[in-house]
């Protein structure tokens, strides 16, 4: 196994990856906590299990605090388990202010499939990174597919920024909801309602549940055909003059953001005639009785299928390596200038420096940057030279 300096395996390094790969589950928690703590090596790990990647489907869910993911995340895994398929949970913890570690006490609801070596349960903080979701979390997944995983699946925290950063890692995004949460139906404007591909009113036998899912497909309707059936609300909306519909899932012409981007994701069907688009679905589950997982699970499985033939999950991998080669840029470049301000007395000798006027932080910023964009320069000249 090749690579850099920085990807290079170790021996047991090399053994570790290939005791992962063999099917070992005690390689396979290793390798995750090497990942969860950074440690060295790790890149080398990861490196290493990219090629074996791409098999498993990655459902991340998502939704306010209170709303049961960690219970229908349990019942999710035990009905994968029921029809043969093997499960890895990635539970995106909330980071404890004291150890930095994940906050395991809602996961004592996570208890239908203990002693099941088929589910690999693994609690993660978020680290206090904006969005929940680390680098560490995404390498935890490919480290699962790699392993064989058949399905993969995701808990988000659940707030702030986190909902939209789940894209980055989930090829399937489903948003939990529960009933009278008119609130929080209204935040789903905001940002949340681009990226996901389901919406879920868990809890769906409290009151206020039909009201909910109601307001959910208005949502989706406007999402789909912003310009069609203002006068909508109803549940089970109809589009009319689109005769390629589906029974009640809309005109299907604005899903764009279902595969979790830009839209652009269509542009990978094969042939002349443009692939239809995902529709999301509103669906209800009551996560303690198990109520409505089936029919979930049988929408993730749609999905997944819908992003393989219209070949929207290329455009979905492209756009989700792309963020990942710029997140890992950023930080091994954020890491040179710490080096060089550390190696000019740190940030409070060179803020005092800006105090007394003696300079300014634009011009320290570029003496600090500068070292490192020639050495760039230097190395793309030399490509440059080299290629002639």
């Amino acid at each position: 196994m090749g690579g850099t300096d920085a990807t290079a395996l170790g021996d047991g390094d090399a053994e570790l990856v290939e005791d992962l790969l063999a099917g070992s589950h005690r390689a396979l928690a290793r390798v995750i906590t090497r990942i969860e703590n950074r440690s060295s090596g790790y890149r080398g790990i990861v490196a290493a299990l990219h090629e074996h990647t791409g098999d498993a489907d990655v459902i991340g869910i998502t939704g306010a605090p209170g709303a049961g993911k960690s219970t229908l995340v349990d019942k999710l895994a035990a009905a994968y388990r029921d029809r043969g398929d093997t499960v890895g949970v990635v539970a995106v913890d909330p980071s404890s202010p004291y150890t930095g570690g994940a906050v395991l006490g809602d996961r004592i609801r996570m208890s239908s499939n203990v002693g099941d070596m088929d589910v690999f349960f693994r609690s993660m903080s978020a680290r206090g990174q904006l969005g929940g979701l680390s680098m560490a979390t995404a390498d935890a997944v490919k480290a699962l597919d790699a392993f064989g995983k058949d399905a993969i699946i995701i808990e988000t925290v659940g707030a702030g920024q986190n909902e939209v950063d789940v894209v980055r890692t989930a090829d399937t995004v489903a948003v939990l909801v529960q009933p009278g949460s008119g609130d929080d139906v209204q935040t789903l404007k905001a940002g949340i309602l681009e990226i996901g591909d389901v919406f879920v009113v868990n809890k769906a036998d409290m009151d206020g549940a039909e009201r909910t899912l109601a307001e959910l497909e208005e949502m989706v309707h406007r999402r789909e055909s912003p310009t069609k059936g203002l006068d909508g609300g109803h549940h089970g909306f109809e589009v009319p003059n689109h005769p390629d519909d589906g029974a009640g899932q809309g005109d299907g012409d604005g899903g764009d953001e279902a595969d979790g981007g830009d839209g652009d994701g269509g542009d990978e069907a094969d042939g002349g005639d443009e692939a239809p688009e995902w529709t999301p679905e509103v669906l209800r589950t009551v996560a303690n009785t198990g109520e409505g997982v089936a029919e979930l699970i049988e929408t993730f499985d749609a999905h997944a299928t819908h992003l393989r033939e219209s070949g929207a999950i290329e455009s979905t991998k492209r756009r989700r390596y792309a963020e990942e080669i710029r997140t890992l840029v950023r930080s091994d470049v954020g890491a040179l200038a710490a080096a060089e301000i550390e190696r000019r007395g740190g940030i409070d000798a060179l803020a005092d420096s800006v105090r007394r006027r003696e300079t300014d932080p634009y011009s320290l910023a570029a003496e600090i940057v500068d070292p490192i964009a020639e050495c760039v320069e230097s190395d793309a000249g030399r490509a440059d030279r080299d290629a002639t």
